[in-house]
């Protein structure tokens, strides 16, 4: 099987990228490397899954963007799977330069799209969605407050489920975009018959995650205390999402494209650790103080706009549907991605220094 992954060279991309060429699958990672300018990462740290693929056979290693049409449909009509994770991922980036964000998340899912389209060959697709589809619809959702955590109220013990309103809410510009580029996504399922799923993610975590203020705040949090740089937390730190190991969702991935053809048309499910696997922040910072022995220094500022106070992922559709479970527990995910960073801790020098 030939399979593309679009933004192939970030965390979540490269991760699948590997997973499919170890099987000995051809790969075609594409890539603009822009997560430089978009979210201030250093360049060495932009390029360093990039650079860890280019040693793995079946890769193949294309540097060009979802927007370029001709590049796109080129590439589309090779390939015998998409995996679409290439976006602009960061919320209040897309409040700065909301042109860019509208472009790379709307314009180029739809690009890649047409591409599979006009092949006229049934081409399972994944599109990496995320909760933020949701908006601060979520924020109506009861919630009691307990000392180091919200938690959903009767109604709501197994998560937000896919049903949740999208309408009638803030979302931001980053939101808006992820949602019109899903919605896309069911309507070419529904009108072209293309075997997608939407994927609404939560918080993926884990190896080769250059964590910020903006996005990957697990791998921020660990960062940040390794390299003894100060954390800023909007809020009051019990805010809760579920957390899940990349490897997870690697696997939830090929899970979809091994049986896309058989499965129901258009399918749209919420993705991440579930009611299992859940932290708040207060309680990752109790975790990263126990496992490092390192105390964090706080800050704490106001509250964002559309920050959720809770959210977890209702999984019971993707665990129907696909068999599907998550596996690595957070305290075991957390001490890998530790691992890692410790083995790699010179990467981050210049993002955090001491």
């Amino acid at each position: 099987m030939r399979v593309l992954i679009t933004g192939g060279g970030g965390f979540i991309g490269s991760h699948v990228a590997e997973d499919y060429a170890r099987q000995g699958h051809d790969v075609i990672v594409l890539d603009n490397l822009s997560r430089a300018r978009l979210l201030g990462h250093g360049e060495r740290n932009v390029s360093y899954a990039w650079n860890q693929l280019a040693t793995i056979a079946h890769v193949t290693l294309v540097k060009g963007s979802v927007l370029d049409r001709a590049l796109v449909r080129e590439i589309v009509s090779t390939v015998d799977a998409i995996v679409h994770g290439a976006a602009q991922t960061a919320v209040t980036s897309s409040v700065v330069d909301p042109t860019t964000d509208f472009e790379t998340n709307v314009i180029g899912t739809f690009e890649i799209l047409e591409a599979a389209r006009l092949t006229g060959r049934k081409i399972p697709m994944v599109f990496t969605s995320t909760n933020k589809v949701y908006g601060d619809n979520v924020n109506r959702l009861p919630v009691v407050e307990r000392p180091r955590r919200y938690e959903f109220e009767r109604g709501y013990e197994s998560g937000v489920p896919e049903t949740l309103q999208v309408d009638g809410c803030e979302h931001t510009p980053y939101g808006t975009s992820k949602l019109a580029a899903d919605l896309y996504v069911q309507e070419y399922a529904r009108l072209y018959r293309l075997p997608t799923a939407v994927f609404r993610m939560s918080c993926i975590y884990g190896p080769r995650q250059f964590g910020v203020e903006d996005q990957g705040w697990v791998a921020h949090f660990v960062i940040s205390v390794l390299t003894g740089a100060a954390l800023t937390i909007y809020g009051d730190g019990r805010q809760v999402r579920d957390v899940l190991f990349v490897e997870d969702l690697v696997k939830a991935i090929r899970g979809f494209i091994a049986n896309a053809l058989s499965l129901p048309e258009g399918l749209v499910c919420n993705v991440g650790g579930g009611s299992r696997f859940t932290l708040s922040l207060l309680e990752l910072l109790d975790i990263l103080e126990r496992e490092t022995g390192r105390r964090a220094e706080i800050r704490f500022a106001p509250w964002r706009p559309s920050d959720q106070r809770a959210y977890v992922s209702d999984i019971r559709r993707i665990g129907s549907v696909l068999g599907w479970t998550p596996k690595t527990p957070p305290i075991e995910g957390v001490r890998t991605l530790i691992r890692w960073i410790f083995e790699h801790i010179e990467l981050f020098a210049e993002e955090e220094p001491r």
